[in-house]
């Protein structure tokens, strides 16, 4: 069994900012450790962005042409990314894809960029599609990066990803948890572009406003904020369900919305830090230095935040390393996080 692997691994999220690459090297001692080598972030050209930002309204015979479409721009980024890199002998390519559809209490996500063409397209071995075989053995598909937050980041036991979704991982004694805790980045971005911004700079429109307390209640009311992990949220949910509370809200100032929700993501956030010591956050929320800020104020636990390129490249690295456990057939995803059946090891290995 190899010790010693150099492996791109890449990831698109849900806040559409771009794909993620890495080259990452990783070894093994007594455990795994990882030595980033380059990393870059390849934005999304507005006609992609349009077309992932709308994707899960489509039907399912246009997701496939999108699929299409999608993999071959991937192979190019791939390409560009490779050419920068070629000095590097790879073993393989670890890519997430990019989330369409996500139901998996119906059974179903669906992640484009992952069809066996792309090892055809590049020339290299890919190892892809993590979800798909969690949701058939009853797990919830997500969240998939505790495996490698554990292994990879050994001396943390609480970790914090504030991306399109903020998610926690919680490793005790007996088993690791992990779930989603609420829509993140995705909703203050896309308020933010109400104004025609991209994103709320370090907060400073949220900083702004005001609290809108009816806002606030309706959002405590859903019920998945009752539930019990395992449990994890797509963008179908929050189209059913926050979207149309905004909609009540909609006369009401841009930045009294933005301060509400991103308050209302601190308290769910310091919530579930409850009796934990210390958490490394990770995810493009950690520069949004009001929601930190924020954060900081409701909680006792030590908020830890790592340098700027594990803060962005952190998925990225965990996709690559999970394409490791699974080339050799090792687990990559706990049944205690997802809720499947048991452990096992999951994702596609395409051969060019």
């Amino acid at each position: 069994m190899k010790n010693k692997y150099i492996v791109v691994g890449i990831m698109s999220g849900t806040s559409l900012d771009g794909l993620d690459f890495v080259l990452v090297e990783f070894f093994k001692k007594t455990k795994w450790y990882f030595k980033l080598i380059s990393s870059s972030t390849h934005p999304y050209p507005k006609k992609i962005y349009e077309k992932l930002k709308h994707s899960s309204s489509l039907h399912i015979d246009d997701i496939k042409i999108l699929d299409q479409f999608y993999t071959i721009y991937l192979s190019k980024q791939i390409g560009k990314f490779l050419k920068k890199n070629n000095e590097h002998e790879i073993d393989f390519i670890s890519s997430h894809g990019h989330t369409v559809l996500h139901q998996p209490n119906s059974g179903i996500t669906y992640q484009i960029g992952n069809l066996p063409i792309l090892a055809k397209l590049i020339n290299k071995k890919v190892i892809c599609d993590f979800r798909p075989k969690d949701v058939k053995m009853g797990g919830q598909g997500a969240p998939l990066v505790p495996v490698g937050e554990i292994k990879l980041f050994h001396q943390s036991d609480t970790f914090i990803n504030l991306g399109g979704f903020a998610n926690i991982t919680l490793k005790n004694e007996k088993k690791t948890i992990a779930y989603d805790i609420c829509p993140a980045n995705l909703i203050l971005n896309s308020l933010a572009n109400k104004l025609n911004k991209p994103y709320d700079k370090y907060g400073e429109l949220a900083s702004k406003g005001k609290l809108i307390p009816e806002l606030e209640r309706k959002l405590n009311n859903l019920i998945f904020f009752k539930l019990k992990p395992p449990k994890s949220l797509g963008i179908e949910w929050v189209k059913e369900n926050i979207l149309p509370i905004f909609e009540i809200y909609q006369k009401c100032s841009i930045n009294d919305i933005l301060y509400t929700y991103t308050i209302f993501i601190a308290k769910k956030i310091s919530y579930e830090l409850s009796g934990r010591k210390e958490a490394l956050v990770t995810g493009g929320g950690v520069f949004n230095s009001f929601l930190i800020e924020q954060i900081k104020n409701r909680t006792s636990c030590l908020i830890r935040i790592p340098e700027k390129k594990v803060i962005n490249f952190k998925e990225a690295i965990i996709f690559g390393f999970l394409g490791l456990l699974r080339d050799q057939n090792k687990v990559n995803c706990y049944s205690s996080v997802t809720g499947a059946k048991k452990n096992h090891s999951t994702g596609n290995i395409f051969l060019p």
